[in-house]
């Protein structure tokens, strides 16, 4: 019996989604709703939250057991082998990074939206203190276990000190467009020129796929189908 934890719905190619946070894909129902005319949509949950874990003890989270998880869960749903589309968001984003470095051969095309590596910035060092201390900082405990108290305590730190390699190939870095202004969006652009990846808005702020899930699905799709169809030159190992 298989430890992953993953749902699959709609049909087509498939497509991954590492949702953010903790990896639980909370209200991301409309968003896969939207999705699943289009694609095979596998939804990862990383740590069995959404599947009965919650409240389960939880480790400090490393990117690359997020990663080499979701490397697995592809290995399980497409038996031939085919490439498959990824779709990750803030944390999730980070896993997907991840995921096109390791196993870059696996990946039709990746969409990482809003991801928090803000230690690629120049600034960085400074930029993640401020960020962990303006989303741990205010936080009571209650001192029952909730998706974002996971978060905080075993995913934000070591997943916002995450840095991709340069050089990826197939991938595109997207950031809302309420998000203007904000580090968020910058940091996408930076890794977008860093990686060497594309650069697209997409609607909404950094929970676009919570609050305009009919709107950004379509821009996923489109971005997604247009990407796949582009003819590819081979690339080199990205550098480590």
């Amino acid at each position: 019996m298989s430890d992953l934890h993953y749902d699959v719905t709609g049909s087509g190619p498939v497509l991954l989604v590492l949702p953010g946070g903790a990896g639980h894909p909370m209200g991301l129902g409309p968003l896969t709703e939207q999705l699943a005319p289009h694609f095979t949509v596998v939804t990862y949950d990383p740590l069995g939250l959404a599947h009965g874990h919650l409240g389960d003890p939880v480790a400090d989270q490393a990117v690359p057991d997020w990663s080499e998880g979701a490397h697995r869960v592809l290995a399980e749903v497409t038996a031939d082998g085919a490439p498959a589309y990824v779709f990750g968001t803030s944390a999730g984003g980070i896993a997907a990074l991840d995921l096109l470095a390791r196993h870059p051969d696996r990946l039709r095309h990746v969409i990482a939206h809003e991801p928090p590596c803000v230690t690629l910035l120049p600034d960085g060092e400074r930029l993640r203190a401020e960020l962990i201390g303006q989303l741990d900082g205010g936080h009571r405990d209650s001192g029952e276990p909730t998706p974002f108290s996971v978060f905080l305590a075993h995913v934000l730190r070591p997943f916002t000190a995450y840095r991709p390699p340069t050089g990826l190939p197939r991938l595109t870095l997207a950031a809302g467009l309420d998000s203007r202004g904000q580090l968020l969006h910058r940091t996408a652009e930076f890794t977008a020129a860093y990686t060497g990846a594309a650069f697209a808005e997409f609607p909404g702020g950094h929970l676009g796929t919570l609050e305009h899930p009919a709107t950004f699905a379509a821009r996923l799709t489109e971005t997604l189908l247009a990407a796949g169809q582009a003819p590819s030159a081979p690339s080199a190992p990205p550098a480590q």
